[in-house]
């Protein structure tokens, strides 16, 4: 079975909307300001309004009864249509998670060290996800992680909140905190 035909014999890819010929209803709502009145109209008098003004008739809207269409410059709206998905794409953040690993017997200076590390990621807008990871026997002091991890977010107060509380996965005790929003 060939994959690239389909089973009606059409052969042409979805690109987008359909243009001036490749329009298939009968009938069609004009819209746009390039339209002395917007209504419905045959498709041949949509397509000889687009003619006259050089410009083509775009489907904008192929699921409405009838298809909804425009009289615009079919580059022109295209560039804009690709232009408006690449601002979508930029607004849209992007997480990032940073990660600091205690032992559970961490000493005060290092604890203080990550600590500094920790308000420096969240003041960048970072995620930080603390954990304590417990090598062989250690597992047995999971309370004092659980203690590290707490007195960690709440040093962290007034930089981010906890996401998460701390959870114990496998030798890994994790918590999840996310910068406060800013105002």
């Amino acid at each position: 079975m060939n994959k690239g035909v389909r089973p009606n014999g059409q052969n042409k890819k979805d690109d987008g909307p359909r243009i001036n010929e490749e329009i298939r209803s009968p009938q069609v709502r004009v819209v746009g300001e390039n339209v002395p009145e917007q209504g419905i109209y045959s498709l041949a008098d949509a397509l000889k309004m687009a003619v006259e003004q050089e410009l083509d008739l775009v489907e904008i809207s192929p699921n409405a009864d009838p298809p909804v269409c425009k009289i615009i410059d079919y580059q022109k709206f295209l560039y804009q249509q690709k232009k408006k998905a690449k601002e979508m794409k930029a607004n849209a953040s992007k997480v990032v998670i940073k990660e600091i690993r205690f032992g559970p017997q961490t000493d005060e200076h290092d604890f203080q060290f990550k600590l500094k590390h920790a308000k420096e990621f969240l003041a960048d807008g970072f995620k930080v996800k603390a954990y304590v990871f417990f090598k062989g026997r250690s597992i047995l002091f999971s309370e004092q992680g659980e203690k590290l991890l707490l007195r960690f977010a709440v040093e962290l107060e007034d930089c981010g909140k906890a996401e998460q509380m701390p959870r114990l996965e496998g030798k890994r005790m994790i918590m999840m905190i996310a910068p406060n929003k800013k105002k």
